[in-house]
């Protein structure tokens, strides 16, 4: 695979899959634009891989929620490299979990918070949609592009507290990948989600069943969607990809 002179956006870079995934696209030739906003380790990461003296680097903060933010981010990049040819969405998490609600004092959905589902809808939803909105803007002028989006499994299973991540995770692995690749199919555009099942970026994952009896590591999703990004990969386009070890494939009463 040959990123050469491509550019992504990845959102969601400072961590995680998102780190992995501009790691290796640098690795490869490409130019990556790191968002997010936690600058202290972005930064470091921005370092470490024009350091490697292969692709290039630039961090910006994003706040994925503001859209103010996420159009400087495309108008940056695209300033700054030229082009825009890949949009990947990793910016995203459970809000239960990353706002570390306290289950004792809000035991079930309607205890908690509206304010909480709000930042699990406005990061897993909106963010993507806000990139894309602001992208395809240069997408559409360059006759090109690819927008990844990163659904889960969960959007298929549904969580009964975590509410909104699984309402977030669906809307964008049908509705909105579905939506752009119609959208984009007379200027060259693509859209695809790519959705997980359980994954090593925490040790909990371990425990959700899978057919394999295993939880992915983080490479099998990133090899995945390189695969999509590169020039292998192109008939791939508005359709979300199960990567999941076969857990939707298993009987409810199994998982």
């Amino acid at each position: 695979m040959d990123f050469n002179n491509k550019t992504a956006i990845v959102s969601g870079a400072a961590s995680g899959m998102g780190l992995l995934f501009s790691k290796n696209f640098a690795s490869l030739g490409g130019n990556v634009v790191m968002a997010d906003i936690n600058m202290t380790d972005l930064n470091k990461y921005v370092d470490e891989i024009n350091s490697a003296g292969k692709g290039k680097a630039l961090g910006i903060y994003c706040d994925v929620r503001n859209y103010s933010d996420v159009k400087n981010v495309c108008e940056k990049a695209y300033n700054y490299f030229g082009n825009i040819d890949i949009i990947a969405n990793f910016a995203g998490g459970t809000a239960v979990r990353v706002q570390k609600v306290d289950f004792n004092k809000y035991p079930e959905f309607p205890d908690i918070p509206i304010e909480v589902y709000d930042w699990g809808i406005d990061v897993n939803l909106k963010g993507p949609f806000y990139f894309a909105h602001a992208a395809c803007k240069y997408m559409r002028e360059q006759k090109g592009g690819l927008i990844i989006n990163i659904g889960s499994i969960t959007g298929m299973e549904g969580d009964g507290c975590g509410v909104d991540y699984p309402t977030a995770k669906s809307g964008i692995m049908f509705g909105l990948t579905k939506s752009l690749a119609q959208f984009g199919s007379k200027y060259g555009i693509r859209c695809v989600c790519v959705s997980p099942g359980p994954v090593l970026t925490r040790p909990e994952m371990a425990k959700m069943k899978t057919l394999l009896n295993r939880a992915a590591d983080p490479q099998e999703i990133i090899d995945l969607i390189l695969f999509i990004a590169s020039e292998k990969g192109q008939f791939i386009n508005g359709t979300n990809i199960m990567i999941d070890g076969g857990r939707d494939a298993m009987r409810r009463n199994q998982v």
